[in-house]
């Protein structure tokens, strides 16, 4: 009888425990009413305080302020946000997390992924059948070795640009439409050109590449291949032939860089560039309702150009002490209803995809176009061995812009980037 007493106490206690930590919700999408299976806060103890890094923007900040207030009157968790720029935050992680000082989540681009997993900063998150809800594009770019280690906010890619009184969308849908325009519209006596963009950063030039059959590194579904380098196969040499032919006829000057283009675009001497939504707020000041947007253009294969695209996710720190209701908070911030309401404050697309195909953004006539360009779009590579490619795909980029054999300087470039990779032990 006694044994049987000392049961039921425990019993009790334990009830007692789980009544005290608050109600125990199921992670999701909606702020605690999903469906999808994944990591919850059932039997998790609630914290008193989450800690977040948040990106040291303005806008930004106001919008998470207004969402994480917004979360402890739902659940009653302190949230306290500290901003960091999220270039800087890593490196902060790293010193302060073994300390006990670093936060339950933190904020950055996807690209860094694959430092942050090999240092031991980020742990994998479950989001179960919740990871349909986001941009199969923004669920591939925070995935590492087939485990998911971020939850997507921002997606954002690169399209067209183009002022209406010059020239209109269906005649720069396709790059031989475009290669018209910029044969008709260009007088550099002038500073006058139908097309430009900066055609010797490999950033935005990759596609030209990718839609033709080139790659950064190979990837088969199961993870990127740095040992497998697509820079100089025979679509790499195709895509840079075509940006050769540019300077050659001399469509885009050398010099070009991202200010020049712009200036001379918002001056109305441009008919269209090729560049990112973060112009939007300039370009729209400059020309107002001039301003058009559209995908890349089709190459002759009949496709859209592979754009890189880019995510900018919440990743739950390794010294959380909290992952459930981290994870929780990350999913709250990406519901639908908040995504939206990032979206409008800060001006950044979201990531889930509902938000991006509602009708606020697709059907919006600047935004909607960089929308549709993601699901054309590839994760840029999520691996350390990237940063190793920047470098001499810029280079090369500018021997082609002088009239250099394309395919001997492309070879030279693969090459470089394996002994790049090689000195870095990051094979």
């Amino acid at each position: 009888m006694k044994k049987f007493l000392a049961m039921l106490m425990v019993a009790v206690l334990t009830l007692g425990v789980l009544a005290a930590c608050g109600p125990q919700r199921e992670t999701g999408n909606n702020g605690g009413s999903a469906e999808g299976e994944g990591t919850t806060t059932e039997g998790a103890d609630k914290p008193e305080k989450l800690t977040v890094w948040v990106n040291d923007d303005e806008k930004q900040r106001a919008a998470l302020d207004e969402i994480f207030a917004a979360y402890t009157e739902e659940t009653g968790i302190e949230v306290e946000a500290t901003g960091i720029s999220m270039l800087d935050q890593v490196e902060a992680l790293a010193l302060d997390g073994p300390a006990g000082n670093g936060p339950d989540v933190f904020f950055g681009p996807h690209d860094r992924l694959g430092d942050i997993v090999l240092r031991g900063l980020a742990d994998p998150i479950d989001l179960g059948e919740d990871a349909s809800l986001y941009s199969e594009t923004a669920i591939n770019a925070v995935t590492v070795d087939g485990e998911t280690y971020g939850v997507p906010q921002v997606i954002e890619t690169y399209g067209m640009f183009y002022n209406k009184d010059l020239v209109s969308a269906e005649e720069i849908e396709t790059m031989e439409g475009l290669m018209t325009v910029a044969k008709e519209q260009t007088d550099a006596g002038q500073d006058k050109y139908g097309f430009l963009m900066e055609a010797t950063n490999f950033y935005f030039i990759y596609p030209f590449f990718a839609g033709n059959g080139g790659y950064v590194f190979n990837n088969d579904g199961s993870g990127f291949d740095a040992k497998d380098i697509g820079l100089a196969n025979e679509g790499a040499v195709e895509g840079g032939e075509l940006v050769q032919s540019w300077f050659e006829n001399g469509y885009i000057p050398k010099e070009i860089n991202g200010d020049i283009m712009s200036g001379l675009f918002t001056e109305g001497k441009v008919a269209t560039v090729l560049t990112g939504p973060w112009n939007i707020a300039t370009y729209r000041d400059a020309l107002g309702d001039k301003l058009g947007t559209a995908t890349l253009p089709k190459l002759e294969n009949g496709d859209v150009p592979k754009s890189f695209v880019g995510v900018k996710a919440w990743m739950l720190s390794s010294y959380s002490e909290n992952p459930e209701w981290a994870i929780d908070l990350m999913k709250f911030i990406t519901n639908y209803d908040n995504a939206m309401k990032y979206y409008q404050a800060a001006g950044e697309m979201p990531a889930l995809q509902e938000a991006l195909d509602s009708e606020e953004i697709a059907n919006d006539e600047i935004i909607g176009a960089f929308a549709e360009q993601t699901q054309y779009g590839e994760p840029m590579p999520n691996i350390p061995q990237m940063q190793q490619v920047w470098d001499p795909m810029g280079s090369a980029l500018q021997f082609i812009a002088n009239g250099d054999d394309v395919g001997e300087v492309l070879e030279e470039a693969v090459k470089t980037i394996e002994d790049n990779i090689a000195a870095s032990g990051a094979e």
